[in-house]
């Protein structure tokens, strides 16, 4: 086998591991309305979905009535996130090297709302190394995020941005970092660009027991698996709209 030829094998093979993983992840965050959860703090009724991975959060947004653009650049991914979600449309591109013709499209699509739930990626895509403590994966979190940003930063339909990730805190200092979560996207996520959030704008919901099994023993002592929601608008809307206190 050819030096191409390989690479290639090794990162179909990548793509197919992440997808037998998020097919069984995914339903299982499913049955316990995570999907849901996300979808429900999206009010635009146009939405831009970037990257939907076996399609479970595809099949949310559509189930809450949300008109769906996909971008997305695995195959693989679209024809799983298809049969979940054939009311949803699909543009196959890379957010981070979008070219005119696929920015057109998704003008012409108008969106009101861009989302990025960036709950995983296949492994070759991170360049991850064993040794490296995890910073190949948070580089690449930091690089989806500003492309996102400054996409949507570039559509003058969209008012609105919604970044879901996987992460882990103590519960018990939650509210603490509902402001480090809103502080690290304005410094770094939205610098220099129409965007604001806050602490108020950002949510955590803890992952169930056989979800979070996975990276429980990742986790820092007295940590909990979370997925950690932050709403933000440009600065040329009204306002930001909060979720509601808990």
């Amino acid at each position: 086998m050819s030096t191409r030829a390989a690479a290639s094998g090794s990162t179909s093979d990548a793509v197919q591991d992440f997808l037998a993983y998020w097919q069984a992840e995914g339903a299982r965050y499913a049955r316990q309305g995570d999907y849901a959860w996300m979808a429900a703090q999206i009010a635009a009724p146009r939405v831009l979905e970037i990257g939907c991975g076996p399609g479970f959060g595809t099949q949310a947004l559509c189930a809450a009535g949300k008109s769906v653009l996909v971008l997305e650049n695995l195959p693989e991914c679209i024809a799983a996130a298809r049969v979940l979600a054939p009311a949803a449309d699909f543009l196959a591109a890379d957010v981070t090297a979008l070219g005119a013709e696929n920015e057109a499209a998704i003008r012409n699509f108008s969106p009101d709302s861009v989302l990025c739930w960036l709950m995983g990626v296949p492994a070759n895509a991170t360049g991850a190394q064993a040794t490296d403590a995890g910073r190949s994966v948070v580089a690449y979190r930091e690089k989806i995020h500003r492309a996102v940003a400054e996409l949507a930063a570039r559509l003058p339909s969209v008012r609105q941005l919604h970044f879901v990730d996987r992460s882990a805190l103590a519960w018990q200092a939650k509210e603490t970092g509902r402001s480090v979560l809103a502080a690290y996207h304005l410094g770094k996520t939205l610098l220099d660009l129409p965007f604001t959030t806050s602490a108020r704008c950002a949510l955590y919901r803890k992952l169930d027991a056989a979800s979070a099994a996975g990276v429980q023993n990742k986790l820092p002592p007295g940590s909990v698996a979370v997925l950690a929601s932050l709403l933000i608008e440009k600065t040329i809307s009204d306002s930001i709209h909060p979720y509601p206190a808990e």
